[in-house]
């Protein structure tokens, strides 16, 4: 099962329809769940991902998001070892969050156009980190804390060159805190071709094929999710199709079952 998050000035259905991720799940046998953020929560329908979050305070976004899965993949039997998590920008830096405060739950999370965790702790310091980026590396303290983000947690990042309303950047550190030099990583690049951008992937490849770590940066594109329809919803069709290429990633990767027992009690 995924769990897909919208962005700001979004709905469910919008995101749905945007990102055409119900068409890609069915090929590939996938539940996607699409939580909606109240207007009472936050006037734009932003997720709240810079909030300070407390698991154990079960009221916060993460907590009901968290929440939700677990119902979910209860009543309809999902494999606990297949649970996913991505979402563009706002919805983006909230998969973060659910990655770190809920690895237990979660095998792989991706974010489109995203921030990380941790850098932010109110508004103000949130836009900060939208327009410039991280200002230093982010460390083991600031990116996870207990078990949190783990370096080897499996994370799938999307984020276009162009972007100007969260800095580039924010996608880099998102990647490179997974560890490792991403001068060591194995890099394509794919030009440009007729109504397509190009874009750069980095990949970092585990025994056996398995892609552990994957940033694509799509050269020319916006705040947009890559590959979706040319709608006014934040999406665009002019890139390689980030709704497939998530899905292909998430699916490599299983929950150990140490962390998979009892993730959906």
């Amino acid at each position: 099962m995924l769990v897909l998050l919208h962005g700001c000035r979004q709905g469910a259905d919008d995101f749905a329809t945007a990102t055409r991720m119900n068409e890609a799940a069915e090929a590939a046998g996938v539940v996607v769940l699409y939580p909606e953020q109240s207007v009472s929560a936050n006037p734009l329908r932003c997720w709240n991902w810079y909030a300070v979050q407390d698991p154990g305070i079960p009221t916060g976004d993460a907590a009901l998001i968290a929440a939700m899965t677990v119902a979910l993949a209860n009543a309809h039997h999902i494999d606990p070892h297949r649970i996913y998590v991505a979402g563009m920008s706002a919805g983006g830096a909230m998969s973060a969050v659910l990655a770190r405060d809920y690895p237990q739950l979660f095998a792989a999370f991706g974010v489109h156009s995203g921030l990380p965790a941790g850098l932010a702790h109110d508004l103000g310091s949130a836009i900060r980190l939208m327009h410039k980026g991280p200002i230093a590396p982010i460390s083991d303290d600031e990116f996870g804390r207990q078990d949190g983000l783990r370096r080897a947690t499996a994370r799938i990042v999307f984020h276009g060159d162009d972007d100007e309303m969260v800095h580039p950047s924010n996608g880099v550190a998102i990647h490179a805190a997974a560890g490792g030099s991403m001068d060591a990583m194995q890099l394509t690049k794919t030009p440009a071709s007729q109504g397509q951008h190009g874009y750069t992937r980095h990949v970092e490849t585990r025994t056996g094929g398995v892609t552990q770590h994957e940033l694509w940066m799509v050269h020319g594109a916006g705040h947009t999710w890559s590959g979706g329809t040319n709608t006014p919803l934040r999406s665009a069709a002019d890139g390689p199709d980030a709704s497939s290429e998530m899905l292909r990633f998430f699916l490599q990767h299983r929950r150990r079952a140490e962390h998979a027992e009892g993730a959906l009690r």
